[in-house]
């Protein structure tokens, strides 16, 4: 018997791969590597190789502090955007501010040796203060304002172009530089919050697939249950007969068929397939079971081709089917009755019929026999989907069942088969 449904399990909150986020670090850092490289070259500027060493330990710490700008906003993945929008907008800023310091000290000495060489080729120099200074030519001289505040004056020979405070713009420069990176960094989130939407997208859709899956289990569950009570309450009635009528032979024999069938119809998960071969073992038992009560007029045959033998259909989808026959031909009639049940296959589809020579359908009575074809019809649908074809009706000397499905096989069968 199989053991009952577990709970469904905790499913963890949805989230982008850390490869996957790491990889857009790399690529969005990659370009602005590659972009500001070329735009280096283009305008020919001094200290290239210098200059691509310190770019690239830019790059490197800058996917660092992404990483670190990624952890932050891990905080709001399961948040409404407009909260997701306002908390990468402000986690942004000390972020980018951390980029633009550690771009401003990796290139500090680069920025002094650019500044050097420019002096000198424009004939202005540093004095020991870090003042900008022209000298003017020889003989000339200038006067200044003492620079000690007194109110006088110094004759100076040296013209000051920039002052060393007025030179000072670290805090500009790294303003103007986190400026940038701000808005970078602001467009790798929203990359992130794109991945993120398309990661819970597939993961809503999964979920759906879940709640579907488990639903049709659950249908065909429900559908499997009303086979077994239906068919208990007729085989009772059987039995209470012939414990009525004093044939107590019969009757222990039946109980022995009874208690195997339900030991074979039981053993399966209702919701699973099962190989045909045993589909119709279990009908043989039925059969066995009916035939204490119709010993000379139930004649079973069955036709299960030997390579059809493991296909794969639903669990005791046939009892419906051979319980009609008995019902409606069998039991209506006192002359004897062939059921036949057979298999084959066209055109990669399986093929089952259940047919009987009675005498068709009974009078009074609507076609299709009530719930018990029903059961089958929709079982199948939702099993298959529309993917099946269900008839049952009348023929010439009797009544014929037949449905069409996928032909399965277990894989091991598959490749034998090849």
């Amino acid at each position: 018997m199989s053991s009952p449904p577990k709970a469904p399990a905790k499913k963890a909150p949805v989230s982008v791969p850390f490869r996957t986020v790491l990889l857009s670090m790399v690529l969005l850092w990659g370009t602005y590597f590659v972009l500001i490289s070329a735009r280096s070259y283009i305008l020919d500027m001094d200290f290239q190789s210098e200059m691509l060493m310190r770019r690239a330990a830019v790059t490197i710490a800058g996917i660092g502090l992404t990483i670190v700008l990624w952890g932050m906003l891990r905080l709001v993945d399961r948040q409404a955007l407009w909260v997701k929008i306002g908390a990468a907008s402000l986690f942004a800023i000390p972020v980018a501010t951390a980029t633009g310091h550690i771009n401003q000290y990796v290139f500090a000495d680069i920025q002094k040796e650019l500044e050097q060489r420019y002096a000198e080729e424009r004939g202005f120099r540093f004095d020991d203060e870090g003042n900008l200074l022209y000298d003017l030519p020889a003989g000339v001289a200038i006067k200044a304002p003492a620079p000690d505040g007194s109110g006088g004056y110094k004759v100076s020979e040296s013209l000051i172009i920039a002052p060393a405070e007025a030179r000072d713009e670290t805090w500009q420069a790294v303003f103007q530089i986190a400026i940038g990176r701000y808005f970078l960094l602001l467009a790798w989130a929203s990359t992130y919050f794109a991945l993120l939407a398309g990661y819970q997208a597939r993961a809503a859709e999964r979920r759906e697939q879940e709640f579907r899956s488990a639903a049709k289990a659950a249908e065909l569950r429900s559908l499997r249950y009303q086979v077994n009570p239906h068919f208990l309450f007729n085989t009772l009635n059987s039995l209470s007969a012939l414990v009525m009528t004093g044939k107590a032979e019969r009757a222990e024999r039946m109980i022995q068929t009874i208690s195997r069938f339900y030991r074979h119809s039981l053993a399966d998960e209702p919701t699973s397939d099962v190989a045909l071969r045993d589909e119709f073992d279990l009908q043989k038992l039925y059969l066995d079971i009916e035939a204490v009560r119709f010993p000379e007029r139930l004649i079973p045959k069955f036709d299960l081709p030997e390579d059809l033998e493991e296909a794969r259909v639903p669990g005791m989808i046939l009892q419906p089917l051979v319980e009609n026959s008995v019902k409606y031909a069998v039991s209506a009639v006192t002359r004897p009755v062939t059921i036949t049940v057979s298999a084959r296959e066209e055109f990669d589809r399986l093929v089952v019929t259940v047919t009987d020579d009675g005498p068709g359908v009974p009078e009074g009575s609507p076609h299709g026999f009530g719930i018990g074809l029903a059961n089958v019809g929709e079982r199948l649908e939702a099993r298959f989907g529309s993917d099946i074809a269900f008839t049952s009706a009348p023929i010439p000397g009797g009544y014929k069942t037949e449905m069409r499905i996928p032909l399965s096989r277990p894989a091991s069968t598959r490749r034998r088969g090849n």
